[in-house]
């Protein structure tokens, strides 16, 4: 019973904490461990670039194309754990925490079946698929080393992506945090040891990575089975029925085309990228890995406003979820400034960590410097996403998504391309971001319009 009473006490605490808290210390408080957690996984993805890079151009690019391998895996992972978190934050906002178990349950088991079945038919055919990905001649066999043990954890890395996404979804975003960062630690302490220490190459790296991802695993269930979390999960929860599947395709199907169309437009890049060479290909790869880092900062706040303003409309709080999203957006484009100024001043010591070819300098600098000039337009568009998911609009939510991939990155990259080569490349991404900042602004308006009207109504 003393169980059951300190469950509902926590509850209770939880909710009033993001239904009443100072929003200026709520956002930070949820945001910050996601933020931490964000800017890790960057670092160790660039750890593994780091200790790969020390193997030769090849060996880089090869880290490159599989990055293409890992967003999908995690596009069917996030399908299913942003679908998710997004139904269990608007559940525990009107006091349904029974459903919100069934939903984080159902989630994580169906994300490691589904994602198990396609590591077994991607591990068959995992040489064209490399070759498909983007990989050249010479990076072919570090690619195909890479993918192997990529697949082979990827039911792992699937349950570690949903059980991220439903700590976060109830607030619970410090136990995410610490599970999320202990993976990562162990696997830049793992990387050393397996590439050079034990010879393994490339290899080693993804095998480092497929560990990592087994102790994540773990390390985020604790929470669970010690019973500190608002929400349980456990096989008893598990309920594969349409409707619920539904409610989590609401919000996860647009998930997973906006990843997947990341992961397209990926490949497109890598194919584009290694007609120009290895060094072109290693190139895109470090610059991209070094964005991330300094654009994670920005988006794990953006992920950390999410669970605030589904609790918020689940409650019916509708000028609390507007105040969410305006303070949001303000620190959002205040550390975008102070980060991309400080990346751009310091973009070439950035790649020259992984590589001092003038080739790979060169292209990576445009890359960099570009992307920084519109970084807070990128990760605004970013917020706005998050708005939608977290309020549960699907349509709102995909068009957004779409819009960096479908509507403007592919465009962008093969029109660019063809006009000014290389050069044209490298500037691509951020001409893309230009152009989704204007999709997100046609949407957004009419949602703060929307929230305004659903505030006078519930004044009255």
């Amino acid at each position: 019973m003393s169980s059951a009473v300190s469950i509902e006490e926590k509850r209770e605490q939880r909710r009033k904490f993001m239904l009443e808290g100072n929003l200026l210390k709520v956002i930070p408080v949820i945001a910050l461990p996601q933020v931490v957690t964000m800017l890790i996984d960057s670092l160790y993805n660039m750890a593994d670039t780091y200790f790969v890079s020390q193997l030769g151009k090849a060996a880089t690019a090869a880290v490159g194309v599989n990055d293409s391998l890992m967003m999908i895996i995690r596009a069917i992972s996030l399908g299913f754990g942003m679908g998710a978190a997004s139904y269990i934050s608007r559940q525990l906002g009107a006091k349904n925490h029974e459903e919100a178990s069934k939903a984080a349950s159902t989630t994580i088991f169906s994300a490691m079946i589904v994602v198990g079945i396609f590591s077994i038919f991607a591990f068959i055919f995992r040489e064209p698929l490399v070759m498909m990905l983007g990989a050249t001649q010479t990076a072919k066999e570090y690619s195909v080393d890479y993918a192997t043990w990529i697949l082979a954890s990827a039911p792992f890395t699937a349950a570690s992506v949903c059980l991220a996404q439903t700590l976060r979804s109830e607030g619970s975003t410090t136990y995410s945090m610490i599970g999320s960062v202990s993976g990562c630690v162990i696997n830049v302490f793992l990387d050393p040891l397996l590439i050079s220490g034990m010879g393994m190459g490339v290899a080693g790296a993804a095998i480092a990575t497929g560990i990592s991802k087994v102790i994540t695993v773990i390390l985020l269930m604790l929470p669970y089975w010690q019973k500190k979390c608002v929400i349980e999960v456990h096989l008893k929860y598990f309920t594969p029925k349409i409707p619920l599947y539904s409610e989590i395709a609401k919000m996860g199907i647009p998930t997973m085309l906006r990843t997947s169309l990341m992961s397209v437009s990926t490949i497109i890049i890598n194919n584009l990228a290694g007609g120009f060479g290895d060094a072109a290909l290693a190139a895109v790869s470090v610059a991209n890995k070094s964005m991330r880092l300094v654009a994670s900062a920005v988006m794990g706040f953006g992920q950390g406003f999410s669970p605030v303003a589904g609790f918020c409309w689940g409650a019916k709080k509708y000028n609390r979820v507007k105040k969410a999203f305006y303070i949001t957006s303000m620190i959002g484009v205040v550390l975008c400034v102070i980060l991309g100024v400080s990346l751009w001043v310091f973009a070439q010591q950035a790649i020259t960590i992984f590589s001092d070819d003038p080739e790979v300098l060169s292209i990576g600098m445009i890359l960099i410097r570009s992307q920084c000039a519109v970084l807070p337009m990128h990760v605004w568009v970013m917020i706005s996403t998050g708005l939608f998911q977290a309020l549960g609009k699907p349509v709102q939510a995909g068009f957004l998504g779409l819009s960096r991939q479908a509507f403007s990155l592919i465009p962008c990259v093969v029109i660019m391309t063809k006009l000014w080569q290389l050069t044209g490349l490298a500037l691509s991404q951020a001409a893309s971001d230009l152009i989704s900042f204007c999709f997100a602004l046609v949407l957004v308006i009419p949602m703060m319009k929307e929230l305004n009207n659903l505030s006078r109504i519930e004044e009255v």
